[in-house]
């Protein structure tokens, strides 16, 4: 059945799930003008340290209750926040200070929107409702083909034949670049080819869900896996350390990494998880088909109020894993949700599927990034969600200025 539920998640619309009030044509990717990042000056800073541990659960975030009594940062504090470090393979690290024009700011800024009651404290909620892809046709196919490991134990997705979108706590904790960031890598899905590769021992996962149907050569290979550990077995495509399908990656060199100064202590304060984003740009581009930036809708425009996302979860090793769920709660920046997932799926981009203005076609976008694990106060006790960055219109027009270096391509999203 795991599989029947996957197809039907990832082919058909969801028309009317939230409360009875919504239909299929409310659920559109609606174009939106947004603000320009102007490059002003870019000066030279000297090169990280590169000495600073990976954190990947964060503590002491501005959560729902801290949000909701921010007051409406200024045009100043937005430039100051969206400024950015850029820095290269060789070390190399800059600071670009940026200008926002066509701001219209929001008097809404830092609302929440309360949809469920608190869940249990844990990363995997009640029941794990994830999916392991192990059928190629599913892994190296749209969309789960956009998503990429990084080198320093998160994951990725692909937003251009040259970038990557992750999480900035990927790569730099908020005072300096962690170890391992300096000569990072994009690992990217790829297909072995038969007979690649040398026989290996048997594994079972903890957890192993079929998303497609097994044909014949599947049915021998999970015969031969239930027999236990320890036998050998002949490696195919389909295997590489379980006799299911596994991820094989294609490891790409970073050329330069971006960050907003929003990310860094000291910068932003309270609201530094709200800039949570950073872009890589690749060495060499891929041939891959990729997925495009959307403007986070908020949750009553979602069907379902439903989220997507796919990334490499530390407790399932070398298998790449899906899952969806409803957002719970909202800020202007933040999504909270109860997503199962655990740390090597932080950075995994967001993404939805609405239908396109005046057409039939639906077309999944990216609206957030997953941050992960978060604890803060909620009524006065300490809650934990997991939690997604969402795409606004500014951090749409920045990681748009990042990708193509200019803002001509980024003046609609």
């Amino acid at each position: 059945m795991g599989h029947i539920l996957l197809l039907l998640m990832l082919s058909i619309p969801i028309l009317c799930l939230t409360d009875g009030a919504e239909t299929e044509q409310d659920f559109t990717w609606h174009l939106k003008k947004v603000p320009q990042i102007v490059s002003e000056r870019t000066f030279f800073l000297d090169s990280p340290k590169f000495e600073a541990k990976a954190k990947l659960e964060l503590s002491n975030v501005c959560g729902i209750e801290c949000q909701r009594r921010l007051p409406v940062p200024s045009l100043s504090d937005l430039k100051e926040f969206l400024s950015y470090e850029t820095v290269f393979e060789n070390g190399t690290r800059t600071l670009t200070h940026v200008n926002v024009l066509g701001l219209a700011v929001d008097a809404a800024k830092n609302t929440t929107t309360t949809r469920t009651s608190s869940r249990r404290k844990r990363q995997i909620y009640g029941t794990d409702s994830r999916f392991s892809i192990f059928d190629k046709r599913f892994m190296t196919n749209f969309p789960f083909s956009t998503a990429v490991k990084i080198s320093t134990g998160c994951s990725g997705i692909l937003v251009s034949p040259k970038h990557v979108l992750t999480a900035a706590h990927c790569i730099h904790n908020g005072k300096d670049y962690i170890k391992g960031s300096k000569k990072l890598r994009v690992g990217l899905l790829k297909t072995r080819s038969k007979g690649e590769g040398k026989k290996r021992r048997g594994q079972r996962g903890k957890r192993e869900v079929s998303v497609a149907r097994h044909h014949s050569e599947r049915t021998s290979e999970l015969k031969q896996r239930s027999k236990g550990r320890g036998r050998k077995q002949k490696a195919t495509g389909r295997s590489q350390k379980t006799s299911d399908s596994k991820p094989s990656f294609q490891w790409t060199r970073v050329k330069s990494t971006q960050i907003p100064k929003g990310w860094f202590e000291g910068v932003t304060g309270d609201v530094s998880l709200d800039y949570d984003y950073a872009v890589l740009e690749l060495k060499r581009p891929h041939k891959k088909k990729y997925m495009e930036l959307g403007i986070s809708p908020t949750i009553r425009k979602m069907p379902g109020s439903m989220i997507h996302f796919s990334g490499f979860d530390d407790d399932r090793s070398g298998q790449l894993v899906y899952r969806f769920c409803s957002v719970s709660d909202e800020s202007s920046d933040l999504f909270y949700q109860y997503c199962d997932a655990e740390s090597g799926s932080i950075g995994s981009g967001v993404y939805l599927r609405l239908k396109e203005p005046n057409k039939k076609k639906w077309k999944r976008k990216i609206i957030a990034i997953y941050s992960g694990h978060q604890w803060m106060d909620v009524n006065g006790v300490q809650q934990d969600y997991n939690v997604a960055v969402r795409i606004t219109p500014l951090k749409y027009a920045q990681i748009c200025f990042w990708i193509h270096g200019n803002d001509e391509n980024c003046t609609q999203g």
